[in-house]
């Protein structure tokens, strides 16, 4: 099968301004992503990046990847991830079989996680497959200014909880026919399970940044 990585990398961005090239131990966001793909060379067919931000493309043209430039109108807050994915498909000659997607606000992940995950992509013949990790929290809700357990009951041990999963965005793979339909996540959906600490890692804010910043220096070859 013929695989395609596209890491989708938009320029704007409201709560962390330019997040994508911020420096992560003196490397742009985007460069973990598009260096843990090209270090999975044996699995992966082609890498792009879409994006619609110059200097992002200038960051990926000089990693040897290629790029997709990413229209205004689907680089909006509005714009969805499989928009993008879609648009990359759409405007390139050769097909590929599954969509491996990686996101830059995930920059840090196992080295042996994507191999993993292929392989239990197609050994479970999956439409899709996602990476989950197990949540220990006593999670509830808030009406009405009170506070209501949703998966416990109170007073309920921690180890005594149902397993609940959280996704966690270290990386997604889907077949190519779902992604031109619109569809990032199939009905049969593979939930790769990982617990390591890289899974806590989503970049969206400053204090996410100093806690990649702590993760990646306290883990730095995991």
């Amino acid at each position: 099968m013929k695989n395609i990585v596209i890491i989708p990398a938009r320029g704007n961005s409201k709560r962390l301004l330019k997040k994508n090239i911020l420096q992560l131990q003196n490397k742009p966001l985007i460069t973990y992503s598009i260096e843990y793909a090209i270090n999975n060379n044996s699995l992966v067919d082609e890498i792009y990046v879409s994006t619609d931000d110059e200097e992002i493309k200038e960051i990926a043209l000089g990693l040897k990847v290629k790029v997709i430039d990413r229209p205004k109108e689907l680089s909006g807050d509005l714009a969805t991830t499989v928009s993008a994915l879609k648009h990359v498909l759409e405007n390139l000659d050769t097909t590929f079989d599954n969509v491996i997607l990686l996101q830059p606000t995930n920059p840090l992940r196992p080295q042996t996680l994507l191999k993993e995950a292929y392989l239990k992509f197609v050994e479970s013949d999956s439409d899709s497959l996602m990476t989950v990790s197990l949540s220990t929290k006593k999670l509830g809700k808030i009406t009405n200014d009170n506070f209501e357990p949703y998966n416990y009951t109170m007073g309920q041990r921690s180890q005594d909880l149902e397993p609940l999963y959280f996704e966690n965005g270290l990386l997604y793979i889907t077949k190519t026919s779902l992604i031109l339909d619109d569809i990032i996540l199939g009905k049969n959906n593979y939930p790769f399970i990982i617990n390591h600490p890289y899974a806590k890692v989503d970049i969206d804010t400053k204090n996410d940044f100093k806690y990649a910043e702590f993760i990646l220096k306290n883990h730095p070859n995991d």
